[in-house]
This record gives structure tokens, C-alpha cells and sequence, in this order.
């Protein structure tokens, strides 16, 4: 009797193992492996002339907890993208490591991601171990794609400077949010309700020659290559718009 209660009972607890295994492979299969170092400038934030076209914005966003990003820039689709990054060290580093946004182009020595030195920093346990990855310079790390959050912040469209009314539209999306990549986005006149796609200029900067007259809605594809879906804003960018002027979108996105 003893034994045929065994044999199921062990079948179970192997089955429960086996499943507890498979999970803790799959959180762990989710990092990927690589290096990453950061910003040689004596600023502990970003950059204020990073290739996403983001200016004074991207040193300062999150925080100052920013990257360059070598192939996750993808030709400009991966600004404004989140990950956790975490060095691998375990004398100096912390499991959690540290969010960044990424907002410039850019590698060294073989690496994926120029870290600020604040955001660098950050993945320490410690003010003392912080110092010594600043001294190591660069590090292994594990890295993944993670959702953006901005509590309070809606998506913000900042019409770039060297747009002139109404001859030529160019911007860049402030607070892109969730866990997917911006593709396309479209301006459609609220009156005629007449839509053109865009051109992605560089980076996070899209641009438009001979932009419709009138009120405008900035439409945006956001997409994971598997799944994509329009976010159409509450708010309009005025008719009469201006270089160097932020227009708030009136909405927050998380998918």
C-alpha cells in the first residue's frame, strides 16, 4: 500500500519541481548577456545631443537614468525605449540594477548600452561599490526590454526648432510609454479629417513639408511586431503653431 501511494505522490513532487525549474528558466532566459559602459563627461546625467533629437530632454528624463544604445537604436525606433540593466558582478552590484531610457547612439568596446554616469552608478549596492564600477569603466551586465512609466505624464509633442510655420512640420515625442516601439505616426487635419504618414527624420524627430492648415492630430502606431494598435490623442496641436512650443497629447498609454 505503501509503495502505491508513493509512486504517484513522487510523480507529483516531480512534476511541481520540474514546472518551479522551467519558470525560473524562463525569468532567467529573459535577460540577455552583455556589456555596457558610460557617458566619459564629468555631467552625472545624459547628454544634451544625443542622436534620438531629443536635446536638453533626453539628459534629464528619468531622472538623468539614460543610455546611448548601440543595435537596440535601431535606426531611431528604439529611442525612447526602457530596460532594466543590471552589472553581474556580485561583489558590487545589486540584483535590481537600474531603468533606463534610451535617448542617443552610440558603443564602446563592445558594448550595448553608454550608460550615464549617474545611471552607471545606480546599479551598485552601495556609494562604495558605485565608485568602484565607475573605476572598472566598463562591466558585464544582463539586460531587458521593460515597460516605461510616467506617473502623471501625458505624451508630449515638442515642435522642434528648426520647424517654420507653415511651411515645415518637425517634432519629437516626449514620455513615449508601455513596452512597445513608435513605427508610424500620422498628421490628420481635424476638419477634413485627411491624414499623411510621416518621414522619421533621425531618431526620435518626425518631420512633414507643407503640413495641413488648421487644427492637427498627431496619430501613433505603436508596435511589438506581433501585435500593434493607433493611439489617437484627446488633445489637437493648434493650427497655429510654434517652434520650440510643447503641446500635450492628453494621453497616457499602457500597452
Amino acid at each position: 500500500m505503501a509503495s502505491s501511494l508513493w509512486s504517484p505522490l513522487s510523480l507529483l513532487a516531480t512534476l511541481l519541481l520540474m514546472q518551479t525549474l522551467a519558470q525560473a528558466q524562463t525569468s532567467s532566459d529573459s535577460f540577455v548577456h552583455s556589456r555596457a559602459a558610460y557617458y566619459p563627461n564629468s555631467d552625472e546625467k545624459g547628454t544634451d545631443s544625443g542622436a534620438c533629437g531629443f536635446g536638453s530632454f533626453g539628459a534629464t528624463i528619468n531622472g538623468g537614468d539614460v543610455s546611448a544604445a548601440s543595435d537596440l537604436y535601431r535606426n531611431g525606433v528604439g529611442c525612447g525605449a526602457c530596460y532594466q540593466v543590471r552589472c553581474t558582478n556580485a561583489a558590487y552590484c545589486s540584483d535590481k540594477g537600474v531603468n533606463v531610457v534610451i535617448t542617443d547612439q552610440g558603443s564602446s568596446d563592445r558594448t550595448d548600452f553608454i550608460l550615464s554616469k549617474r545611471a552607471f552608478g545606480r546599479m551598485a549596492q552601495t556609494t562604495d561599490a558605485a565608485a568602484s564600477l565607475l573605476n572598472l569603466g566598463v562591466v558585464d551586465i544582463e539586460y531587458r526590454r521593460v515597460s516605461c512609466s510616467y506617473p502623471s505624464k501625458n505624451i508630449i509633442f515638442k515642435i522642434d526648432e528648426n520647424s517654420n510655420y507653415p511651411n515645415y512640420l518637425a517634432f519629437v515625442i516626449w514620455y513615449q510609454q508601455g513596452n512597445k516601439d513608435i513605427t508610424a505616426v500620422q498628421l490628420c487635419e481635424t476638419q477634413n479629417l485627411g491624414c499623411k504618414l510621416l518621414d522619421r527624420s533621425y531618431g526620435a524627430v518626425w518631420t512633414t513639408t507643407s503640413p495641413p492648415s488648421g487644427p492637427l492630430s498627431i496619430r501613433m502606431l505603436f508596435s511589438d511586431g506581433d501585435d500593434e494598435s493607433w493611439v489617437v490623442p484627446t488633445n489637437n496641436v493648434p493650427g497655429d503653431w510654434k517652434a520650440g512650443e510643447t503641446y500635450d497629447s492628453g494621453v497616457q498609454v499602457n500597452i
